[in-house]
């Protein structure tokens, strides 16, 4: 697989975490789109916050790239709904169009302004989408679909603003797109040849207990809380 060319920034977001649509819950899923250059540290981008740092933001989960290519296939599945009008429908910090998931390999690197950037994950998708588009399905539409989006480590920190260029610097592993982590993740899940495969990579600590986990059980672990969340009368 060859490295892709410059793709643009056409818009980067941030957002503040509030209270969000269940008890004690919390998301800075309403993301807004900012013009000024933005400072990115270890973390992410300064001035962006998350909900929930037990389950989101932090280095392996420090910026969110959602391709703004997905858009029109959402709104023929699920009709025009205005938070899909422009980009952070999905709490994305960078929207794009020409890169989505069968382009792009677990531990690219990019540059994007002065930030250097490496794919740490696939965006896991979880409860507060199902709220967020008022379908209780809707999480798991986004794992069905692989239309999931991904998340990156910053190497270098520094500035960016959108407009910039993201551009591809190595591509260590072009055998592991992210199209084919989706694939064991969640259509072949325990083939035990890819599973190992899996483990050469630079997995965040989360993804390598999981594969790990699916290796020693021989099972599938459960998506309950991550795709259904807490009940809504909690």
């Amino acid at each position: 697989m060859t490295l892709p060319g410059p793709i643009r920034i056409d818009a980067l977001l941030t957002g503040r975490a509030v209270d969000y649509t269940r008890p004690g819950s919390r998301s800075a899923i309403d993301k807004r789109p900012v013009s000024d250059v933005v400072k990115v540290d270890i973390n992410g981008i300064v001035v962006d916050e998350q909900g929930d740092l037990g389950v989101h933001g932090g280095p392996d989960k420090a910026i969110h790239h959602y391709p703004f290519d997905h858009y029109a296939a959402w709104q023929a599945d699920i009709g025009a709904q205005p938070v899909l009008a422009q980009p952070g429908a999905f709490g994305e910090n960078l929207s794009t169009t020409g890169i989505i998931e069968t382009d792009i390999c677990v531990g690219d690197r990019l540059r994007a302004g002065s930030v250097v950037l490496e794919v740490s994950q696939l965006r896991q998708p979880c409860w507060k989408l199902n709220d967020r588009f008022n379908a209780r399905d809707m999480a798991r539409r986004v794992q069905n679909t692989g239309r999931t989006g991904w998340y990156y480590r910053v190497l270098e920190g520094g500035t960016l603003r959108a407009g910039d260029a993201l551009e591809w610097l190595e591509r260590p592993w072009p055998q592991w797109p992210l199209a084919r982590v989706l694939d064991v993740l969640y259509r072949n899940m325990l083939d035990r040849a890819a599973l190992a495969d899996m483990l050469t990579l630079p997995l965040t600590p989360s993804w390598r207990k999981l594969v790990e986990g699916r290796l020693a059980r021989g099972e599938v672990e459960s998506w309950a809380k991550r795709i259904d969340g807490p009940a809504l009368d909690a």
